[in-house]
């Protein structure tokens, strides 16, 4: 079976997968806050579905590393993801939806690993930059086109039918991972083994980090980012909502579909500039827009802000959907560890993600909207500073090729 024949259906999947892997997330704060909720809970309850998001990644990869029946870990993670979006319509108990948010958050964990391990599966280390792309813009095409009939369904019929639509595109979701044929899979390679080798000691996502000093900063830049970043587009809508500047559910799918419309474009740019210009260059356009978006929120809270506040989120998100998984496998190419540093760098970003809507909704309740997307913003510097810092080692990782293995300069020496 040759490997071209799986890489249609993996980009469908990618497309489909955009609105069932987060379920009925991006809507849910505007609809508990027009439920009587405040910034602070909803912003808990989010950080609760981040920290069992983070806690999974890194065993996810492990499992992904481990297993031949990857599509199996995007089906059934798939499945439960609509289930758990189906609750909320049931109950809106804080422990109903804190748990429901646990399951999605758990379940995209595993989707994102799984996808990303057939990818490289299919398509080997020296196509994966390219083919990383073109996923990324698959999945923020699915993501503007859910978020734009969630907005149109949501004004029209209610909640129920956004929930509706999220379900109707995990049923294509696990259609496509169906039709990508198993034998495409090269499990030795979606691992990040080179052909012919063999690895079949047990390794944790904890030592991965450790071990590599460019992915253990890598890690922490993100973890700084997303401390930031995670809480702003919710909050965002929270504040414009709060102050009565536009119908929840329409703006809601506005500010997605403006984020989303400029990833597709960046993503597909970030791929050549990573190619041209190494990941270095890419990562940190992606941290300066973060400031530069926190300070247009504090100013802009208006149904008109949301413009160049998702544009801003729509760089930042776009590279580094692109740039973090290809630098990870670049990174760790030979060592048949790829999946799992995939995760570990995942949950130490995922570590900033969690915490941000919880920080960020409390300082919003406190303080108010303005001085919090200033704070949030703030908190990419320690990106920018890890990142420019370090920028003697992490050149090196960013710019090697993709059928080189990484090396630290201390090994190189006494090779």
């Amino acid at each position: 079976m040759t490997s071209h024949q799986g890489i249609r259906p993996l980009e469908f999947l990618n497309f489909f997968m955009a609105d069932m892997q987060a379920g009925i997330g991006p809507f849910l704060g505007v609809y508990l806050l027009a439920h009587g909720w405040q910034s602070g809970p909803i912003g808990t309850v989010m950080t609760l579905g981040g920290i069992a998001g983070m806690i999974t990644t890194a065993p996810a990869g492990a499992l992904i590393d481990a297993t031949s029946h990857k599509r199996v870990y995007v089906i059934i993670p798939g499945v439960c993801t609509v289930l758990a979006s189906a609750i909320i319509l049931l109950s809106l108990n804080f422990w109903v939806v804190a748990a429901s948010q646990v399951a999605t958050a758990i379940a995209g964990a595993v989707i994102g690993t799984a996808v990303s391990g057939i990818t490289l599966g299919i398509v080997r280390q020296a196509g994966f930059n390219r083919q990383n792309g073109r996923n990324q813009a698959f999945n923020h095409a699915g993501n503007m086109a859910g978020a734009a009939l969630s907005g149109l369904l949501g004004w029209q019929f209610g909640f129920a039918a956004i929930f509706g639509l999220a379900a109707l595109f995990g049923v294509l979701s696990i259609v496509s991972a169906l039709m990508i044929p198993k034998d495409a899979i090269d499990d030795g390679a979606a691992r990040g083994l080179k052909e012919g080798e063999e690895d079949g000691a047990e390794a944790s996502g904890f030592r991965v980090l450790i071990d590599c000093k460019p992915l253990l900063i890598l890690a922490g830049a993100l973890a700084f980012f997303h401390l930031g970043n995670a809480a702003m587009l919710p909050l965002y809508g929270l504040a414009v909502v709060a102050a009565k500047q536009s119908e929840p559910a329409s703006f809601v799918a506005i500010t997605i579909v403006v984020a989303q419309a400029v990833m597709i474009v960046v993503s597909l740019i970030a791929m050549r500039m990573a190619e041209k210009q190494g990941y270095w260059l890419v990562l940190l356009i992606s941290f300066l827009a973060l400031p530069l978006r926190g300070l247009i929120a504090s100013q802009a809270i208006s149904q008109w802000g949301v413009y160049p506040v998702q544009i801003l989120d729509g760089v930042g998100a776009g590279l580094q959907s692109v740039a973090v998984p290809g630098l990870v496998a670049r990174i760790l190419n030979g060592t048949g560890r790829v999946n799992i540093g995939q995760g570990a760098v995942m949950t130490v970003q995922g570590l900033g993600a969690a915490l941000s809507p919880a920080i960020g909704g409390w300082i919003a309740q406190e303080i108010g909207y303005s001085m919090m997307f200033l704070i949030l913003g703030g908190l990419a510097l320690g990106s920018i500073a890890l990142w420019i810092g370090f920028a003697g080692i992490l050149k090196l990782a960013c710019a090697q090729k993709p059928d080189q293995k990484y090396e630290p300069a201390e090994r190189r020496a006494f090779r």
